[in-house]
Order: structure tokens, then sequence, then C-alpha cells
């Protein structure tokens, strides 16, 4: 080391020096205050959904409050996974985020745009929902079945309107598959998250809408709308008699949307166990298990490292459907 390298060193041994106790100190007395669950989306969607019994539980089990905090400003939920990824590594800034995580970035770069993060920023702390797709229509629309609808869409090619949580986010994504395989052209309408795409079909601004089932099951149940086919690889239990793509000949259509708890990957080892533990007890408790049952999307939990195994080949398909897809808009 030269004399202008170590002088360099000697510069930075303060700032790294005050860096290691400020992060020595948040270990030793994590958590000390409130903590903040970023939700990339509105409220009443997926992310949602999975994320107020999330914190509702944490806190008890944390002792400080687990402020769920829904940053909807667009993009499919870039701008909140971009806050989360350059947030402070100190545990007291979570995120609950969706299947689009992966493909965001990717599509950035699809369409030579900035690319607001990388997933590598991010550390999967566990998977809370996995549920597949539906696709749902207003009960009054003309179509009882998948064939209805691909045969009407045929006649009127771009003219159907869909609904989706934004551009490349997980609804855009699953409905372009299907239509590619089903080779219809849709419309395509995107809102600011599922919540608002779900209000729009409800009051007929679209007409179409890929959503999970714990979003959809109410609404159903309410005779306000029909849901045609299941992304899944198989039927579920809230919907049985609901057939999947695959089944109706659509091989190449699976979908699933899932919704996990992140952190900024610089995240001290020992706050990541704290969480990690955190969460196994958090899954155990009853009312927690409940609350997702009764809205129709199961627990699905995974802690970190086969979450992590889990979303890695997840997105790798993903990825590869945006890429089919391209530029669609």
């Amino acid at each position: 080391m030269n004399r202008r390298q170590l002088l360099q060193a000697a510069a930075a041994l303060p700032l790294a020096q005050a860096s290691f106790s400020k992060i020595a100190g948040a270990q030793g007395a994590y958590p000390a205050r409130n903590i903040t669950m970023i939700v990339p989306f509105p409220a009443g969607g997926q992310a949602d959904l999975a994320a107020r019994p999330v914190a509702q539980a944490l806190e008890k089990i944390l002792g400080k409050p687990v402020i769920v905090d829904n940053r909807a400003g667009g993009g499919g939920g870039s701008i909140g996974n971009a806050l989360a990824a350059r947030a402070e590594p100190d545990g007291y800034t979570l995120l609950m985020t969706l299947s689009s995580l992966a493909v965001l970035p990717e599509a950035d770069r699809l369409f030579d745009r900035p690319v607001q993060y990388e997933v590598a920023q991010l550390a999967p702390i566990a998977r809370v929902l996995a549920d597949p797709t539906l696709l749902a229509v207003p009960a009054s629309a003309p179509w009882k079945t998948l064939q209805d609808f691909v045969d009407d869409a045929k006649k009127r090619p771009g003219e159907i309107p869909y609904g989706s949580s934004g551009p490349y986010g997980t609804l855009h994504v699953a409905m372009e598959m299907f239509a590619a395989s089903a080779g219809i052209k849709l419309l395509h309408v995107p809102f600011r998250g599922a919540g608002p795409a779900l209000t729009a079909l409800l009051g007929g601004t679209v007409q179409a809408l890929a959503s999970a089932p714990g979003t959809l099951k109410q609404q159903v149940e309410d005779g306000k709308m029909r849901v045609l086919a299941n992304w899944g690889a198989e039927r579920i239990a809230s919907f049985p008699e609901l057939p999947t793509f695959k089944e109706l000949g659509y091989r190449d259509v699976e979908f699933y949307i899932w919704a996990g708890l992140f952190a900024p990957s610089a995240l001290p080892a020992p706050i990541m166990t704290r969480l990690r533990e955190a969460m196994a007890e958090a899954v155990r408790r009853p009312e927690l298990t409940a609350s997702f049952a009764a809205a129709g999307s199961p627990l699905a939990y995974l802690d970190a490292p086969e979450f992590a195994r889990f979303m890695a080949e997840d997105s790798a398909r993903l990825i590869a459907a945006v890429k089919t897809i391209g530029k669609v808009e």
C-alpha cells in the first residue's frame, strides 16, 4: 500500500468505525423503535392482503409497532420496491412485495429506461402467500366460459379492456401470457395497483382482470364477478369447480402471484436472524392462518433459504415470459 492509499484508508477509518458502531448498536437493541413495512401498491391487493396480518403478528412478537406504508406511485410496484432497496439496512424498513419484483428491472432494460433497483439489493426473509391468478370478468359480462371470451376477443382484436396493477406487474404479465397463447389481442389499461383495477372491473371501466383468489373471493360470492379460468397447475380449494388454463388446452399458461417479505440486502446477520425467527413464530399463530384462509388465500410460508431458491426458479420463468411478450404496449 502506498502513502496515498494509506492516507485514504486512514481518512475513511472514522466513518467505518461510526458505521460499525451504528450497526452494532442496532443489533443490540433491535427493535428499539417502530418498523415500517412498505407495500408498493394501494390497499386491496395481494401484497396488502399479506402485509396487514403479518404486521399485526410481528408487532406482538417484536414488541414494537409495525406500520404498513402503502407506497402506490405507479410503475407496477417499482417505486416502493426501489424505496425499500435504497433504505438504511437497519431492520426498520421492510418490504412486502409480489412476484413482479424480478420482472420490473427487466422491463426497464427492455424499454431502455433507468433501472429503478436490482433484485440483489433486497434479501428475502419469508414467503407468505403463493396463489395462482384467476381470470375474472363482471357478472354482467356475456362470457360464461373461457372459450366464449376467446371467441369474442378474436372477433374484436384490441377492443376488450383489461386492468392491471401497472405495466409489467404481475397482473399484466399473466394476461399477456394468456393472450399470446390464445392468439388474441386485448386492450391493456394499467392502474396503480390491484385494488384500483378491481374497482374498475366492478365499475365497468374494464371487462377482465387477472387477480389472486383472495382479492376476488368475496366479489364472486356476492355475485358481482365471474371467474373463467385458473392460471395454476392444479385447481384450488377456494374455487374447486374452476378449470385451469392447462385443462382448457393452454399448456404454457401458468402463473402464480406470490407475496414475500424482504429487507435491504446489507442487513446485519443478527437482525435478519431475528426477523426470520419472528416470521417463523408468526406463521404458527392461528389468527394469522385463519385470516388468510378466510380470504381464500391460504398461507404458503417458506423461510429465507427455501424462498430464495423458489424465487430464483420462478423469476427465471417470468423474465423469459417478459422477453417473449416484448414491447406489447
